[in-house]
C-alpha cells in the first residue's frame, strides 16, 4: 500500500479519543479522531486505507450499527471494537460481524498495536483483492460475446471439438476464440481462467470440477499446453 494508512477512532469520550491518539501516533500512525458515528461516515473518504476503532456505546448511531452500516459499503474498512462495558453477546455479535477483536476498556496498549497492525495488514490484502477483481472484470468486459461464450464452455472442460459442434463453428474458428481468451484475460493457464471466472461468479466451484478442476486439458492447436496434460 503506497498510500498511508490512517487509523479512524471514533468514541464519544474525549479523553479516551486523544489518550489513544497519543499511542498511535507515537509508534508513527496516522490517526483522525471522530467524536460520534455521523461526524466519521461524513468525514470519512471511502478510497483510503487503514482501519477503524470503535467505541460501542454512543449516542446517535452506536458502534455496533456503524459496524453493521459498514458492511454494506465498498471500502476495506476492518474494525476494531472497544467498550467499557462489554458482555459475551455483545462480543459474539462484534465478532460475526467481521471485527478483527473485540476489547474491554482498559486494554493493553501493546495488545491494541497489535490489533491495529492485524487490522492494516487485513486492508492491505481486501485492497490487493479489490484491484484484482477489477482488473478480472474489466478484462472479462473486453471479450466479444462470441469469446465469452466460447469461454464458458471452456472453463467447463469441455473439449473444443465439442465447443464446435455446440456452437455450429469450425474447430479452427473455436481454437482462434480460445487464444483470444487467455490473450485477453492474461490466464497463464486454464485452470487460472477457471479461477477468474469462478471469482466473477460466473461458474461456481462445483460446475468447474472434472478436468478443469484438475487441470487436464488438451493442447491447443499452436503447440501451447494450457493447464497440465496427463497420460
Amino acid at each position: 500500500m503506497t498510500e498511508q494508512a490512517t487509523v479512524f477512532v471514533v468514541d464519544d469520550d474525549e479523553a479516551a479519543r486523544e489518550s489513544l491518539r497519543w499511542l498511535l501516533e507515537s509508534v508513527g500512525h496516522r490517526v483522525r479522531c471522530h467524536a460520534s458515528a455521523r461526524e466519521f461516515l461524513a468525514a470519512w473518504d471511502r478510497a483510503a486505507p487503514g482501519c477503524l476503532v470503535l467505541d460501542v456505546r454512543m449516542p446517535g448511531m452506536s458502534g455496533m450499527e456503524l459496524q453493521e452500516h459498514l458492511k454494506t459499503e465498498e471500502g476495506c474498512l476492518p474494525v476494531i471494537i472497544v467498550t467499557g462495558h462489554g458482555d459475551i453477546p455483545m462480543a459474539v455479535r462484534a465478532m460475526r460481524g467481521g471485527a478483527v477483536d473485540f476489547l474491554q476498556k482498559p486494554y493493553n496498549d501493546q495488545i491494541m498495536l497489535d490489533r491495529i497492525q492485524q487490522a492494516l495488514d487485513l486492508c492491505r490484502q481486501r485492497r490487493r483483492e479489490h484491484l484484482r477483481q477489477a482488473r478480472i472484470q474489466a478484462a472479462y468486459q473486453h471479450l466479444t460475446p462470441r469469446e465469452a461464450e466460447v469461454a464458458a464452455r471452456v472453463v467447463l472442460g469441455k473439449a473444443n471439438k465439442v465447443i464446435a459442434i455446440e456452437m455450429g463453428l469450425s474447430l479452427k474458428t473455436v481454437e482462434a476464440h480460445r487464444a483470444n481468451v487467455m490473450e485477453k484475460m492474461r490466464a497463464g493457464s486454464l485452470s487460472e481462467l477457471v479461477r477468474m471466472f469462478v471469482r466473477l461468479g460466473l461458474v461456481s466451484d462445483e460446475e468447474s470440477l472434472g478436468e478443469a478442476a484438475h487441470g487436464v486439458w488438451p493442447d491447443d492447436r499452436y503447440g501451447r499446453k494450457y493447464g497440465t496434460r496427463t497420460g
